[in-house]
């Protein structure tokens, strides 16, 4: 606009210079025309030719009006129907969106009536966001097919179809429908999630990761996730390459590893297929780098037996060199114990155990003291107690992923297919607060000091028979959750010794408060009997 001004005000000055000009040279201008002499002066003779060309052109642009007035009405109409139809598809729209079906019908209808479809391909979403309102999801689908034939929808379309495909569980078609968008435009970030998610869970890796280099090179998605997602997918690989290509599967994840450093699962395929190959040394070099970043049980687990011809002794030094790289940490403590305790050392297993449990009060810990108490003494009343202390301590974390737990890890969620859906993290469910009897989790200073006393009678065999705790897990279990009503307050009795060595006054009693051969019956002499309202005898 500016520039216009600009250059009608430099027209009118040289039209003024011009005029000027003839004004300051005066002359005269003679035309001879059939005999006659006409004369005049040069500067009016210059007037009458530019009022001339002016009178001209005003009859031009009058005559081109009326010859073209039919035209510019047609077109002014059709322009102020157009108005008319986009204002209804305006409002069709925000009907749709906020749920007006009636207005939404009302609306397409009109828009349909002022302009045609085929120019306005937004009629038909309209009509098919008022027939999913409405319930009509057949005539939905109509229109979503519709789209999907037009180049410039075909995207919206395929989305349509796909959201209904999903709504009525068909799975295949849905895939088909994502895969179909995915390929013609990889930068839809919904068709290559979707597409993503279908391919890994059908186990095709290798279209699954060229799928992440489109959208990365398209950068639908950012740096850290598309490498976080790659690592997934190599690692998912490389774990069904391990069996037949441990070669492959070394590879694959390495180059996890680069991809994302503290990855416990590509650590661990990339260690197990070094062992395959004799790469011990190297193997445990990587474990000891994840181990220094994130102590997992795994990764002390697959440390502590690199080589399977190894002696208790030694797996208990690597334990120990493990937690010499992260000191202070519970996983270290509790790897270090259970080496300890396959090597028989007791005393070192339960020193370990106990500093693991009073650092993080959970079931692991509680679990391992059971098992280092059988082993040494075979106490039945101690191993029933650390057993009831590990069912009200926190579980221990796990493999979780939309609720489910897994004891290995997986690259997609078994309950809706999410890629890199699981967490290393405590299960949900477990006991936090009070329990139903109004009695709270023991804390380990507490559970330390209500042990029974050891028994004089060793085992036989240190080697833990896991049906006997099993069972006793599971009366302990019944136990602990049955209320128990408040007993009335009586005046304490001297407890008499009920066993070769009774606990010492102050002490508190044994977690079951009779001998450990028969936790089931109560001893009055060491108990009260609580009052109840019903009395058998």
């Amino acid at each position: 606009m500016l520039i216009r001004l600009v250059l009608f005000a430099l027209f009118v000055l040289l039209l003024a210079y011009g005029f000027s000009w003839f004004a300051d040279r005066p002359g005269d201008l003679s035309l001879i025309w059939e005999g006659q002499i006409y004369q005049t002066k040069l500067i009016v003779a210059v007037s009458a030719i530019i009022a001339l060309i002016a009178a001209v052109m005003i009859v031009w642009w009058f005559i081109r009006l009326v010859w073209t007035s039919p035209h510019s009405v047609t077109r002014y109409f059709r322009a102020r129907k157009r108005d008319r139809g986009y204002q209804a598809l305006s409002t069709g729209l925000i009907a749709a969106g906020a749920g007006n079906a009636l207005l939404a019908r009302k609306m397409a209808a009109r828009s349909r009536g002022l302009i045609r479809a085929d120019q306005e391909p937004l009629i038909n979403l309209l009509e098919a966001q008022a027939a999913l309102i409405e319930g009509r999801h057949d005539e939905a689908r109509a229109k979503f097919e519709a789209m999907a034939n037009d180049p410039e929808t075909r995207e919206l379309g395929l989305r349509g179809l796909y959201l209904e495909a999903r709504r009525l569980g068909a799975n295949e078609a849905a895939r088909q429908y994502a895969e179909k968008a995915a390929d013609n435009a990889p930068y839809l970030p919904w068709a290559a999630q979707a597409t993503l998610e279908y391919r890994s869970q059908a186990g095709r890796w290798d279209d699954a990761i060229r799928l992440l280099e489109q959208q990365k090179a398209a950068r639908v998605v950012e740096k850290a996730e598309a490498n976080r997602l790659h690592a997934v997918l190599l690692t998912a690989r490389a774990g069904e390459r391990l069996e037949g290509n441990p070669t492959g599967a070394r590879d694959d994840a390495q180059q996890a590893l680069k991809l994302a450093a503290d990855f416990i699962p590509a650590a661990l395929i990339a260690a197990k297929a070094l062992f395959r190959e004799g790469g011990v040394r190297k193997a445990a070099s990587i474990l000891e780098q994840a181990w220094k970043s994130a102590p997992h049980p795994q990764i002390g687990q697959a440390y502590v037996r690199a080589r399977s011809g190894d002696s208790t002794l030694d797996r208990l030094k690597r334990a120990e060199r493990l937690e010499a790289l992260r000191p202070n940490n519970v996983e270290s403590l509790l790897v270090a114990a259970q080496a300890a305790l396959d090597a028989q050392e007791f005393a070192k297993a339960r020193s370990k155990a106990e500093a693991a449990a009073r650092m993080q009060p959970r079931e692991a810990a509680f679990l391992l003291l059971a098992d280092i108490e059988e082993a040494e003494t075979g106490d039945q009343g101690r191993v029933r107690h650390w057993l009831a202390q590990a069912l009200k301590a926190p579980r221990d974390p796990a493999w979780v992923a939309d609720g489910f737990v897994s004891d290995t890890w997986l690259p997609v969620s078994p309950v809706t297919g999410r890629l890199d859906a699981f967490e290393w993290k405590a299960p949900f469910g477990q006991i936090e607060g009070p329990l139903e009897d109004g009695s709270t989790p023991a804390s380990i200073e507490t559970a330390l000091k209500t042990l029974p006393p050891l028994r004089d009678v060793k085992p036989e065999s240190p080697v833990n028979d896991h049906r006997i705790i099993e069972l006793e897990r599971a009366a302990t279990i019944a136990e602990a959750v049955r209320p128990t009503p408040a007993p009335a307050p009586a005046k304490p009795k001297p407890a008499e010794p009920v066993s070769d060595k009774a606990p010492a006054p102050g002490e508190a009693k044994p977690f079951f408060g009779g001998l450990p051969d028969d936790p089931g019956v109560r001893d009055p002499r060491v108990e009260p009997e609580p009052k109840t309202r019903l009395r058998l005898f």
